[in-house]
């Protein structure tokens, strides 16, 4: 028999792909890359940006008289006049636009005064007029009080949203949806903060706002898996055909093609704003969002998927009317395993158990349309007159 392909064992979703039934494999893999992050955190920490740290940040155009300015250029003219090393020095933007950045510790007037100074004379910037400047460097001090306010709000509004999605997911399915739910949220924040501490993103309030942004779809993500599973599984004690695990896992199924599909349109812009960010304009606010939004939709994705759902079927085997119902699974699968084997060696059979299961069929597939066929609303009785106008003419009563 020819095996189908992965690609229709995708679209069709018949539960091909045994993805909770692996989920101990998956738990070793988020176990070591959380880990990973945490360790990297308290480690190596953040790249803070001079939001949250405070300094000054000199900025001049990328072109001089003498030809293109590198950072490293403008880095060896600041050490040059203050006798230390700046922070860091990048180019932003392209072409004519591109800007070269220095960013240190906070300078005084004078200070900045001889750096500006000392990059006129050696590099020479040349300005809106054509020729060089010292009017087209440009200088700004931040203070890190700005940027400790902006995390503050955002941890508030983190708390805040994550009191509202347990509430919700509580209500809306139960609690150990809820409890899955939020370790993948908590997952999806840790992995975004570890990846940016690892490969040394700069953190900045757009960082910090883009992360928030994030946490609605990793949810929408796993709302839609788990009001199929909740599906799947409606009467699910009364049947011993599937387990929840099982059951669980065929919803996985059915629905990792919508998930591939909605991240797919969703990365899309995403990178679109990168590119924009980073190759037209070089880094800066457009450039933080993108990157903490596609690290984080790429972590929710896959927390939604191998995470929350092998999570959820663990919390719900806890409960011993699951275990009692997956036992009757397995008596029955027992049974028709010898029935088998007694219909090879010639033996009389017993049919009970396929009536049984034919019986089963017909609730599971009641069970599924009352699931997906929006109710009916009874139609409601005619009124007294449209009973008067319908009664059969003749004489309304008796006369004296």
């Amino acid at each position: 028999m020819k095996k189908d392909s992965v690609f229709h064992r995708l679209y069709v979703g018949t539960g091909a792909f045994d993805i909770v039934g692996a989920r101990k494999r998956w738990y070793v893999v988020f176990a070591v890359l959380i880990a990973v992050c945490i360790g990297s955190i308290g480690i190596k920490g953040f790249n803070l940006g001079i939001e949250f740290v405070g300094g000054t940040q000199i900025q001049m155009p990328a072109q001089g008289a003498n030809g293109e300015i590198t950072p490293d250029e403008a880095k060896e003219v600041f050490r040059d006049a203050l006798g230390e090393p700046a922070t860091e020095a990048q180019r932003v933007g392209v072409g004519e636009a591109a800007t070269v950045q220095i960013r240190s510790q906070t300078l005084d007037v004078a200070e900045v005064g001889r750096v500006k100074q000392a990059l006129f004379d050696q590099l020479k910037p040349i300005g809106v007029t054509g020729a060089p400047s010292i009017d087209a460097i440009s200088d700004s001090a931040v203070s890190s009080t700005w940027g400790g306010e902006i995390s503050e709000k955002a941890l508030i509004a983190l708390a805040v949203f994550l009191v509202l999605v347990t509430i919700f997911l509580a209500l809306y399915f139960e609690r150990q949806m809820a409890i899955a739910a939020l370790v993948a949220l908590l997952h999806d924040i840790v992995v975004t903060a570890g990846v940016y501490s690892l490969v040394g993103f700069e953190v900045t309030p757009a960082t910090v706002i883009g992360l928030l942004t994030i946490l609605g779809f990793s949810l929408y993500d796993t709302v839609v898996v788990f009001d199929k599973v909740k599906e799947n599984t409606r009467g699910l004690l009364g049947l011993t055909r599937r387990t929840y695990g099982e059951a669980a896992n065929l919803a996985l199924n059915q629905t990792l093609m919508r998930s591939i599909n909605t991240s797919v349109i969703a990365l899309l812009p995403v990178l679109g704003l990168m590119v924009v960010g980073y190759v037209l304009l070089g880094s800066g606010t457009l450039q933080d969002l993108a990157l903490v939004q596609l690290t984080g939709m790429l972590a929710g994705v896959l927390s939604s998927v191998l995470l929350a759902t092998p999570l959820l079927v663990d919390l719900k085997m806890r409960d011993p009317r699951f275990q009692q119902q997956a036992e009757r699974v397995r008596a029955r699968r027992e049974n028709v395993a010898r029935k088998a084997a007694a219909e090879r060696e010639g033996d009389e059979l017993d049919t009970t158990d396929d009536a049984a299961l034919e019986t089963e069929l017909r609730r599971e597939k009641a069970y599924a349309a009352a699931a997906s066929v929006p109710a009916r609303h009874p139609k409601t009785a005619p009124s007294k007159a449209a009973q008067r106008r319908g009664r059969p003419a003749g004489k309304r009563g008796k006369r004296g």
